[in-house]
């Protein structure tokens, strides 16, 4: 009997070693998640030090208009209804077509209770940070499904939801920063053309995530669009053979896809077209890309200088975002991957598909690099960027996509390239470790910095008090200053985001069409408004700009036709008193607030 114990004991130690190793299987990817949720945090750790009182500093507008969105989606809900795509809840009387604008429509009626239990800045603090935690765990998931190992697709994931693109769009790019879908979609595309699952269920999901996609950003919904065109051709000319025998299935998931998505989108996609307050775009002069940013850092990386932080401002008014950089080691890396491991259908077609969307995202004017010029029309996006739809579209953010599929390519390259070395035991394993420490090291360049915050703008003492004390009808249209528009404040959007109040506001910032229909940030063409609200807005600085003609300033606010005009400003401020000679005394005066309840819009003589 003795002799027959060691080797029960050497079956019951196997058989442990195998459970062990199968619940370590199970939880690494729960491991893996984690490890995305923890980076995320720490990337957005400053924000989540007060939620509701800090937001990512940026220097521009977009963070009090996505507070705005989230603002207006909880509201619709809060009433029992979805949000209306057309509304004057922003620029009274004419109203915005919110289709036109990044209104993330659906993050905002899904963290609706956030919102009003505790404010749409700890919403969208929220959001980025699942935007990074989301994106990775999206993609890994994704590689994971098509054969990468934990550890390949891990290093994968990171790199799309952690890319510096990823990074600076998280400056209150929020339609782009919450890249979730975007894997998903090539993952349903890719199920598609090779034939995995039902081609009608696939197409369905397909449809639905398009359809989901749109009410969070049609712009990424556009590059995801393009990088799937690529890819499938990728694919279709690397087997020319199957596409033949899968063409039926693949249309057949298709024409689903379609069908789905116009049946959730169709009626939006009509407000957008054909509805009221509908654009059209004309192409304007791309903005160059300059190729150096692809390897130099930004200063929100933990590896940067001062003198690249001082090239690639994080995000400048007017200039194109650092959305671009990937790092010399990363980028060689991809490189030799995709010579070395060419014949790997999914490392060619990933590599391709990034090459293609960085060259996208150098843009379609001539590039100036030195004293060496490259035309323009050398450039792909050259010749795609007048097509329609496209003219909008900023070529450097499809660097969001396309550090996904450079991911990718690293992902399987790197699971190849380990499967190729013989799997030695002890020291002899050094081969193993010593490539997995290249592919790590050629992405701790990306690593990022938490975000830098700036604190917001307070509600004026006397706001919510001027609110309940007007007794203003709910939908009476608010004239507010500082005037909110365009390159001006946008102080009131924060305030009204924050109180709910007003619900209908004249002015605003988003897009909208001009006099001709063609796209335009408000204010950012002439017209009788524009001088109106410049002339108010100067006096509400302190400054004495000319006043327009009484006639004028008449027919504006007879346009306007504000239930009352509130103004934050001091008792001596410029505003408050042609506020005072146009309307008589203020109605109400609580805190900083002035306010005026208007009966009538004709001006006092």
């Amino acid at each position: 009997m003795r002799t027959r114990w060691p080797a029960r004991e050497s079956s019951d130690a196997t058989g442990r070693a195998e459970r062990r190793w199968r619940r370590l299987r199970t939880a690494a990817p729960w491991l893996v998640m984690c490890c995305y949720l923890i980076g995320a945090v720490a990337v957005a750790a400053r924000l989540w030090a007060d939620p509701a009182g800090r937001e990512q500093f940026a220097g521009v507008g977009d963070n009090e208009l996505f507070s705005w969105f989230l603002r207006y989606a909880a509201t619709a809900v809060a009433h029992g209804r979805l949000p209306a795509l057309v509304t004057v809840a922003m620029n009274a009387p004419q109203g915005i077509n919110l289709m036109w604008n990044t209104s993330f429509l659906l993050p905002g009626v899904l963290l609706t209770p956030l919102t009003l239990l505790a404010g749409p800045q700890v919403s969208l603090t929220l959001v980025v940070t699942l935007g990074f935690a989301g994106s990775a765990a999206s993609l890994f998931w994704v590689l994971r499904r098509w054969g990468a190992s934990v550890g390949a697709a891990a290093l994968g994931g990171a790199v799309y939801g952690f890319s510096p693109a990823m990074v600076n769009a998280g400056f209150a790019h929020y339609h782009l920063q919450f890249a979730v879908l975007p894997p998903l979609i090539a993952d349903a595309v890719l199920r598609l053309i090779t034939g995995r699952g039902h081609s009608v269920r696939v197409g369905a999901w397909l449809g639905l995530l398009y359809a989901a996609q749109l009410f969070i950003g049609e712009e990424i919904l556009v590059y995801t669009v393009l990088a799937c065109v690529i890819l499938a051709a990728a694919l279709a000319l690397s087997n020319p053979g199957a596409v033949r025998r899968r063409a039926r299935d693949a249309v057949t998931g298709l024409a689903a896809a379609v069908a789905v998505f116009l049946l959730v989108d169709g009626y939006a996609l009509w407000v957008q077209f054909f509805g009221p307050l509908a654009e059209h775009s004309a192409l304007q002069a791309s903005a160059t890309t300059n190729p150096v940013w692809f390897v130099t850092p930004s200063a929100q990386l933990l590896f940067h200088t001062r003198a690249s932080a001082a090239a690639t401002p994080l995000v400048a008014p007017g200039t194109a975002e650092d959305l671009i950089y990937l790092g010399w080691p990363l980028i060689v890396i991809v490189v030799i991957a995709a010579a070395a491991f060419w014949r790997d259908v999914r490392v060619r077609a990933a590599a391709v598909t990034w090459a293609v969307l960085d060259m996208f995202a150098l843009g379609g004017a001539s590039l100036h690099v030195g004293n060496v010029t490259w035309p323009g029309r050398l450039l792909p996006w050259h010749w795609l960027q007048g097509l329609p739809g496209l003219a909008q579209v900023l070529p450097w953010r499809f660097s969001i996509l396309a550090d996904g599929a450079a991911a990718a390519a690293l992902a399987f390259a790197l699971d190849r390239a380990l499967a190729a070395m013989p799997r030695a035991g002890g020291w002899r394993r050094w081969p193993r470790w010593a490539l997995a420490g290249v592919a790590l090291l050629a992405v701790v360049p990306l690593v990022p910095l938490p975000y830098q915050v700036a604190s917001l703008t307070p509600v004026p003492a006397g706001w919510q008090a001027t609110s309940t004390m007007l007794r203003l009808p709910p939908d009476a249209a608010v004239l507010a200053f500082p005037f909110p528009a365009g390159g001006l404040p946008h102080a009131v959007l924060r305030w009204q985001a924050d109180t709910g109040w007003p619900q209908s506001m004249i002015g605003g910032y988003f897009l909208g069409p001009d006099s001709t229909g063609q796209a335009s940030f408000y204010f950012s063409h002439p017209s009788p408004e524009t001088a109106v609200a410049s002339y108010l807005n100067g006096l509400w600085k302190g400054q004495h700009p000319p006043s327009p003609p009484r006639k004028e300033l008449q027919a504006v606010f007879d346009y306007w036709r504000p239930a009352a005009i509130v103004a934050v400003a001091g008792p001596q401020s410029p505003v408050v008193r042609v506020l005072t000679q146009l309307f008589g005394r203020p109605t109400l005066h609580i805190g900083q607030v002035f306010s005026w309840r208007l009966y009538s819009w004709r001006l006092r003589s």
